[in-house]
């Protein structure tokens, strides 16, 4: 493998794992941020995102010298004594208005480049963007010697480093042969298929993924409700689809819906896509409405094991809401449908405190929904009216649920994850509400014994980013 010099703009969760993932396969790289005090954060081994082993490759990197830090593209394009090869563009592409990919900060950040490359170097977008924007930004930069490369990223938060580092395959596009051949380069090492192809299919193969993800899980979640009417079990149901092959296991969790980053936006975006081609996508846009249906269905789950009914007031009732974050092993809020859950909670007059491993009570990031936010599990469920599991954190599984049962005012848990193993919660003395799964109303045993830790045979092994999750049945980190 030859080593390149890279330059990689944006340090959020992807640009700062492709920055420190590359430099960990030798390649040089310098990542350019405009916050400054992020980047001197970073220079001093500071990593604030969540994401198991990045800390690790970023100290790596910087004290081999092959990870540096710049708060300018052009400090960053100057800090190779030979030209940089190769821009890498990870900045934020949010959803606009209507639905489309806001592409200004991306545009920005090309037309301050546009002088300042290097002859001959190539342009990278990894952040997610519509199908043409390779063309509008060959257009924005006016450099015929310039290439522009579309190389999608498919991260998981949570599992970012290990998905870059072993992806299932790598995908390339570009006008030029030559461009994407020294972009699917960097990659020599990880042992994954590469796609080759052209700049559109490259984009659209990212929003096709994401999608796809986005249908399979409102399709299960879909699957869940009805298991609940019929009286069917959807974790035998799951089990029997996932070996499959042409199925498989993956995003076969049912939850409260799916978030998070990516799969909202691209959603959207692709919905946007298809309208402008005079083309109804309506598989998308059902699994749309049915994830926003998931939100209110969880609702009614939690005022009926309350209440005893679908239509019982929630007003002062007061709930402990277990998980925040879209999925568990981030500490990303972005469109979280735990968040949303509660937002129609607090609505319907309910009193909300909540505990998550990664969202401090000094995190005010979800102070507009009028919620408290405690120091544990066992201070948010103190005199609440019931405990609703709303991010499947693992941590919750070995709680003390006999120490919670005997703080609340009512023993009732509603676990939109199917987290929990019922008959351990229904032995401390709770009754249990899931997913698609009979209701557990075990006879409660004294309180006092200690359960053992539970862990649950059928819980997803590979708990995902654009999953119900949002982990898993929960979203990938992308921009």
């Amino acid at each position: 493998m030859t080593a390149r010099r890279i330059i990689v703009i944006g340090t959020g969760y992807v640009g700062l794992t492709t920055g420190a993932c590359l430099a960990s396969l030798g390649h040089t790289v310098v990542c350019a941020d405009t916050d400054r005090a992020k980047v001197d954060r970073l220079r001093n081994g500071q990593v604030d995102i969540l994401e198991p082993g990045l800390a690790e490759l970023v100290a790596d990197g910087t004290s081999a010298g092959r990870l540096a830090w710049a708060t300018t593209a052009a400090a960053a394009l100057g800090s190779f004594p030979q030209r940089a090869e190769i821009v890498i563009l990870c900045v934020p592409t949010p959803m606009g208005s209507g639905g489309q990919a806001d592409l200004s900060i991306l545009e920005a950040a090309v037309e301050q480049l546009r002088e300042a490359l290097p002859p001959e170097c190539v342009v990278v977008t990894k952040s997610t963007v519509p199908v043409g924007t390779a063309d509008r930004l060959t257009q924005l930069l006016q450099r015929q010697d310039v290439s522009v490369v579309s190389n999608p990223e498919f991260l998981r938060e949570g599992t970012a480093v290990r998905d870059f580092l072993h992806p299932d395959r790598i995908v390339v596009g570009s006008a030029s042969q030559d461009a994407a051949e020294l972009v699917a380069a960097l990659y020599s090492r990880l042992d994954a298929p590469t796609v080759l192809t052209d700049a559109p299919s490259a984009e659209l193969i990212k929003y096709a993924a994401n999608c796809f993800l986005a249908v399979k899980l409102s399709y299960v979640n879909a699957v869940a409700e009805l298991c609940d009417r019929v009286g069917a079990d959807i974790v035998d149901v799951t089990e029997g689809l996932g070996h499959d092959s042409r199925i498989g296991r993956k995003f076969l969790s049912p939850g409260p819906g799916w978030g998070g980053s990516c799969l909202p936006k691209d959603t959207s975006a692709l919905l946007q896509l298809a309208d402008s081609a005079d083309f109804e996508f309506r598989l998308v846009r059902a699994a749309i409405d049915t994830n926003i249906r998931q939100h209110k269905r969880m609702v009614d789950k939690i005022r009926e094991a309350v209440t005893g009914s679908r239509t019982g007031s929630l007003s002062r009732v007061k709930l402990a809401l277990l998980g925040l974050t879209f999925k568990a092993g981030t500490d990303d809020l972005r469109d979280s449908p735990a968040l949303a859950v509660a937002s129609l909670l607090r609505q319907a007059g309910a009193e909300l405190v909540a505990f998550d491993p990664a969202v401090p009570p000094s995190d005010n990031r979800a102070g507009g929904l009028q919620l408290a936010v405690a120091n544990d599990a066992y201070q948010a469920a103190n005199g609440a009216d019931a405990i609703v599991v709303l991010t499947e954190w693992p941590e919750f599984r070995r709680l003390d649920w006999r120490r919670l049962a005997a703080s609340v005012r009512t023993p009732a848990v509603i676990d939109t994850r199917n987290l929990l193993d019922p008959s351990t919660i229904a032995k401390a003395g709770f009754s249990w509400t899931g997913l698609g799964r009979p209701t557990s109303n075990t006879s409660p045993e004294p309180h006092g014994a200690t359960l053992p830790a539970f862990e649950p045979s059928w819980a997803p092994a590979d708990t995902q980013g654009p999953e119900n999750h949002v982990l898993t049945g929960s979203t990938p980190a992308s921009h």
